[in-house]
């Protein structure tokens, strides 16, 4: 298969920023997941390694910073593959830089360093901590008393607007409907239950148990691409079809840096494989009395590598038909998602004459 697991980086490059290898140990750990905090946490990473860069002297800032920034972008990519938002992320900067670079009068190294770092900090603000807060707003306006909502895994956008949704006072259940091998839906059903929400917790093979009292189904996302389709953790395309044959409404929190000038139609094209070995632990904790009893025979799989013929196929990513999807919920309003690439075009062009004025 085209899909590699990703292999234990090279860390004997002497460019690597410190930072960075501390990123990419959390990232290839799982420590760091979701793709708003990945991202996140990449730009600011960035924004410590473009502080801490000093150009040789027969070299300009804006002119060796880019050089500078391509090994560590490599080996955060070499520890973990980087979500589509992320990419995206990284195609902005490399813009900024090329600006930067572009710019007359030219600028001094003092100043492309303050000017770089200021746009990151402003991108983190505007189009991802700022665009959450109108996502809330927006999203608030189509949940009511009484609502029973299903949401899949754990997507911090849909967590604030669920915690918001309860400090509005609206009287609404929450369903929690989780998978193997991450179990997400645990650290979202946990702060939910914390805030006093009424919540059930089933897992994904129960689906459409769940759905039996469900009003609608509200979900993150990785990414929407261009032909309205979504990207999102595996198994929120089995979710939204089964929502979609009991008529239930589907809606997506997804911000708009995460629109990408992508179109793709299958799983398979492009993915992330997780470690096959994440989906071996199939011991049950209890037996059909409830009791415990733990053998070493109950890892159906515990010698699957011995077995020629057999593969484990542990991808993490799926992609949701936009016929499945009632609306996107964005900073920018209540969508369809077949409008994503004209959002996409939209603020392409607008960041693009916001740099050629400045």
């Amino acid at each position: 298969m085209h899909l590699d697991v990703p292999k234990k980086p090279d860390t004997s490059n002497k460019e690597l920023h410190p930072a960075v290898l501390t990123l990419g140990l959390y990232f290839s750990e799982f420590k760091i997941v979701g793709s708003n905090a990945r991202c996140v946490a990449m730009l600011k990473t960035f924004a410590k390694v473009i502080e801490d860069h000093r150009p040789p002297a027969d070299a300009s800032f804006s002119r060796n910073i880019q050089k500078h920034l391509d090994p560590n972008i490599a080996y955060l990519l070499a520890t973990r593959p980087m979500s589509l938002s992320m990419r995206e992320c990284i195609r902005w900067l490399k813009k900024e830089m090329s600006d930067i670079v572009e710019h007359d009068p030219p600028l001094t190294d003092e100043e492309s360093r303050t000017r770089l770092i200021q746009h990151i900090e402003d991108f983190i603000r505007d189009r991802i901590t700022l665009a959450d807060q109108l996502i809330v707003q927006y999203g608030l306006q189509k949940i009511n008393d009484g609502d029973v909502i299903l949401t899949y895994g754990k997507s911090s956008i849909v967590e604030a607007l669920l915690l918001k949704t309860k400090e509005e006072g609206i009287e609404f259940k929450v369903i929690v409907v989780d998978s193997r091998p991450l179990f997400e839906g645990k650290h979202l059903l946990k702060r939910l239950s914390t805030a006093g929400i009424d919540c059930t917790y089933y897992l994904l093979s129960s689906i459409y148990v769940a759905l039996k009292s469900v009003t609608k189904v509200v979900m993150g996302a990785h990414a929407l691409l261009n032909n309205g389709a979504v990207y999102s953790r595996i198994g929120s395309a089995m979710v939204a079809m089964a929502a979609s044959d009991r008529q239930i409404p589907v809606m997506i929190c997804c911000e708009t840096y995460k629109f990408v000038n992508r179109t793709q139609v299958d799983s398979l094209v492009m993915n992330e494989l997780g470690n096959p070995d994440a989906l071996v632990n199939t011991k049950s904790i209890t037996n059909s009395h409830h009791q415990s009893n733990p053998t070493s025979e109950e890892f159906a799989l515990v010698n699957w590598r011995d077995q020629h013929n057999l593969r484990l196929l542990n991808m993490l990513y799926d992609v949701t038909p936009s016929k499945y999807i009632t609306l996107v919920v964005t900073e920018v309003g209540l969508i369809p998602c077949t409008s994503a690439p004209v959002i996409w075009r939209e603020y392409n062009e607008e960041f693009g004459n916001r740099a050629g004025a400045k």
